[in-house]
């Protein structure tokens, strides 16, 4: 391996499939840091780029590369495939943490200022996507709790649904800017974050290796092909966020001096539509003060949402809801969830 961007990440052209270790685990050990794998193609004319890793408890796009890796078939075009968030990943027990404790979630820092590790990270990735120009990037993660997969993206044209379908029935455009690798697309690359699915699923697995080769072998990428399943398209969707100080539980009943209680099945609404008459959970003291709710425009849209009766926790209307998790520490630092309208469009 050499290194870039003063050994902040570093290279390793053309590994071999005896050079990678026996088992996804021994792979990440031996890469140890942040790394961008370039593996060259039938066509080297052209390039095209995969992100994934990005946070260390999502391992199914990093699988899908082991296994494809050893393998050792030859792409269609060149591939460059950063592998970011190592040592979150090697943590102890392994893929458990989304990020180290003292750190930033690495995908909230493709904006500035990129003066903290993970922000320096994001830069060099940036930096060498500038320098390469991919005709494309997919960003491969898991979802934070158990759910049918999806992909993201900030553009809605048909280079991004083309991208979509090599993997996935399911597309939420937005209009959110968090700092995320996807919104690379801004600088004319076609670019998507693929959720698999659950971390634990093999489904998942199986979701990013599939949708890996068809983005590595297939001659275009970027034209709608024709599926067996269509594209189901969501628009703007909101997240549903804590106050820093609040505190969660996912437990059957009401847990006392808590001020949410949800339970461990709410993860089944992932996509499904919530009635205002289904429960989700209950409320301490606090209420519905619990909760931030806001567009893209900094509009509260918390009664448009949530509503609270009698300490229970309701929608105030028909939502569709997606990226429930059920880890408190991911609902407090990130959100709780996304929602969008029943009918899949952005909530009024």
């Amino acid at each position: 391996m050499n290194d870039n961007m003063g050994g902040i990440i570093r290279q390793w052209t053309a590994p071999a499939a005896s050079e990678l270790g026996e088992s996804v685990e021994e792979f990440v050990r031996i890469l140890a840091g942040p790394t961008l794998l370039r593996i060259k193609g039938k066509d080297s004319s052209r390039l095209r780029a995969i992100s994934t890793l990005l946070h260390g408890n999502e391992p199914s796009g990093i699988k899908a590369i082991f296994r494809w890796l050893k393998e050792g078939s030859v792409p269609c075009v060149d591939i460059l495939v950063f592998v970011a968030s190592v040592d979150a990943a090697l943590a102890m027990p392994g893929f458990f943490l989304r990020h180290l404790a003292h750190q930033r979630d690495l995908n909230r820092c493709f904006n500035p200022p990129f003066d903290d590790e993970p922000g320096k990270i994001a830069e060099a990735m940036l930096a060498i996507l500038h320098d390469e120009k991919p005709e494309a990037l997919v960003d491969i993660h898991n979802t934070s709790g158990s759910g049918p997969s999806f992909a993201v993206t900030i553009t809605n044209d048909k280079e991004h649904r083309a991208l979509t379908s090599l993997f996935t029935q399911r597309l939420i455009h937005t209009d959110l800017r968090l700092g995320a690798i996807m919104e690379f697309s801004e600088n004319d690359v076609p670019t998507v974050t693929i959720e698999c699915g659950g971390a634990q699923d093999d489904e998942a697995h199986e979701i990013a290796y599939e949708g890996i080769n068809r983005f590595i072998s297939e001659e275009n990428v970027l034209t709608e092909q024709e599926t067996d399943w269509g594209l189901e398209l969501l628009e703007n969707p909101i997240r549903i966020e804590l106050k820093e100080d609040v505190t969660i539980a996912f437990e059957e009943k009401a847990k006392v001096n808590t001020d949410i209680t949800l339970p461990p099945s709410i993860e089944n609404h992932n996509f499904g539509i919530i009635s205002p008459g289904q429960p989700l959970g209950w409320l301490g003291e606090r209420g519905l003060d619990c909760f931030v709710v806001k567009n893209t425009l900094g509009e509260n849209k918390l009664t448009k949402v949530l509503r609270e009766e009698a300490g229970v926790l309701y929608v105030a209307q028909p939502i569709r809801a997606f990226m429930i998790t059920t880890n408190a520490d991911i609902a407090k630092s990130d959100c709780l969830f996304y929602a969008v309208a029943d009918h899949g469009g952005a909530i009024s």
